[in-house]
Formats: C-alpha cells, structure tokens, sequence
C-alpha cells in the first residue's frame, strides 16, 4: 500500500474554500481564480492523497465524501496553525514579543488578575504568557534576575536599585482568625494579647528581605510560603494572622473566620507597584500589561485612617 503524498498548503486553501462556499465557481469568486483552476488544484489534492474528497455523481454541488469528512478536520487544523504562525512572526516583525513573563503578587486580588488576563488575551492572541505567582520579594527577584520581564510587587519592589516601578493600586490587609479561636472570643482583644498565640505568617522565597519580618507581632509563629495554606489553617483555628481583605469576605460572610479588632495590630494598606528592569524595557505586550494593572489599580480606595503594611 503506497504512503499518500504531501499536499500544498495552497491546495488544503482550495479544498477548505470550496467546502465552506459550498461550490467551485463560489470558492473561484472568493480566491480570485478561474474555476478550472479551483477544479485542477482539488484533482491534484486527491492525487496526492490517494482519495477522492468529493462525490462527482448524481450532484450538482460538491458533497464530501467520507475520506473528504476525514480530511477536513485535518486541513481546518493545519489552516488554523500556519494562520497562527504567519500572525506570530507578524507580530515579532512588527516588534511584538512572541512571549511574556509576568511575575504577580500573591496578594493581588485574583479576580482583577483574571480580568486583565483576559483582556490580554484577546489583544495580544499570539503572545504566550508565562505566569509566576510569588510573595514579598520574590516578585522584585523575578525581574530583577530575569526571569520575569514585569512584574506587579508589593511595596518591596518600589525601592529596589536597578527597578522602574509605577503605583497600582492597594489591598487592605486584615488581621483575621477562626471563629473558636481564643483572641475571637474577646469581646474587645486587650493590647498585646496576640503575642500569646500563634501568628502565621507568610515567608519569602527570595532573599531580598533576609532578617526582616512585616507585621509580625507574635514571638510564636508557623512560617509558610503559601497564601492558600495561611487561610486553610487560619480556617483550623491554628493561628490568627493578616490576609488580604478581597479574599477572606466570603470567610466573614459565612462565619468561617472573624474579623479581629487588634489595638496594637490593625492590618493595613498593603500596596502594589508594577516593576521592570530599567536596562531591560518591555515590549508592546509587557508595556499593555503593565500599564493595564496600574489603570486599574487607580479604582482602589483606602480604608480610613488605615496606615501602610
């Protein structure tokens, strides 16, 4: 049995033109071509694949054949790639990047990143994007050691050597415990009464803040790397500690955690910068993507009386 040829992508144009105009005098007019044309580039289609694609008796308009249903899927998903490749070299001819890594604070509320996300995709459909999800000074590592091109950091990356940053907005941050815990208990928490519990606290993958702690007030402390396992043990009613605001509402509505009125813990303001390298500008997509973080950040309202974290 002999092993079919390979087509031309111009005869897998001509084959998917006259299945989607419904004829070969249709497909002629949308390809600017004679239909004796259109008609010898499918005979010469089937000749290389060693099927016939199209019933030629008892029908005036072009009926696929079975072997033609199973080829079309096939053409549709080649066509779809070389369109897909012509787009991306476009784009890098044109100064477009063909993938952006973008570095994210944890703290950043997962819904604006999805939204802005999206936007992306749909401006830039031909740019890969390589996600890092980090905390405190991982996010400034990332771009900082290259690894990200952007990067949307918390307040420790505003003030980093080498770094251009631009403010984008803020979340609030809350101290937070579950609802059996002993410090939910008081009807009004007395001063330095979080010292005498656990505080679970988030720890950096990086080393730009060795030997520094943020809102640690407890000597007693469970250090973790993860925001999810914070909530999920905060949740246990193994520590109390701050969380952004935007995550733990739902926990407030149903009863899972409590907000704690702490005097000499109130949580705070916790803000984030968009970052890049000064030696190493983004592009047309990274700049879009950083640019769109920082608008929307612009809507974010402070809490009163509320200080920096």
């Amino acid at each position: 049995m002999s092993d079919p040829g390979t087509p031309t992508f111009d005869q897998l144009r001509i084959f998917l033109t006259v299945v989607d105009t419904g004829s070969f005098a249709a497909a002629g007019r949308t390809l600017h071509r004679a239909v004796s044309v259109i008609s010898y580039g499918i005979s010469n289609l089937e000749a290389q694949l060693g099927v016939l694609l199209f019933e030629r008796e008892g029908t005036r308009r072009p009926v696929l054949t079975e072997a033609g249903r199973a080829v079309l899927a096939e053409a549709r998903a080649v066509a779809v790639g070389v369109d897909g490749l012509k787009a991306k070299v476009k784009g890098l001819l044109d100064g477009l990047e063909a993938e952006v890594h973008l570095a994210v604070d944890v703290m950043l509320p997962a819904r604006r990143l999805g939204e802005v996300l999206r936007a992306f995709a749909t401006s830039f459909p031909t740019v890969t994007l390589r996600l890092h999800v980090e905390a405190l000074g991982a996010v400034a590592s990332h771009v900082l050691e290259g690894r990200a091109v952007i990067g949307l950091s918390g307040p420790i990356g505003s003030g980093l050597e080498g770094l251009s940053a631009s403010a984008a907005g803020s979340v609030a941050m809350v101290p937070v415990a579950a609802p059996d815990h002993p410090l939910a208990l008081f009807e009004h928490i007395p001063a330095g009464a979080g010292r005498d519990h656990v505080q679970l606290v988030l720890t950096d993958r990086s080393p730009l803040t060795s030997g520094r702690d943020f809102a640690v007030l407890s000597p007693r402390t469970w250090r973790l790397a993860d925001l999810g396992a914070k909530h999920q043990l905060l949740r246990e009613g193994i520590g109390w500690g701050n969380m952004p605001l935007p995550l733990i509402e739902p926990d407030l509505i149903a009863g899972t955690l409590k907000r704690l009125v702490m005097p000499d813990d109130p949580g705070g303001m916790y803000r984030f910068s968009g970052i890049w390298r000064r030696d190493r500008p983004p592009g047309p997509a990274g700049t879009w993507l950083v640019n769109e973080l920082v608008e929307r950040g612009r809507a974010d309202a402070d809490i009163p009386g509320a200080a920096d974290v």
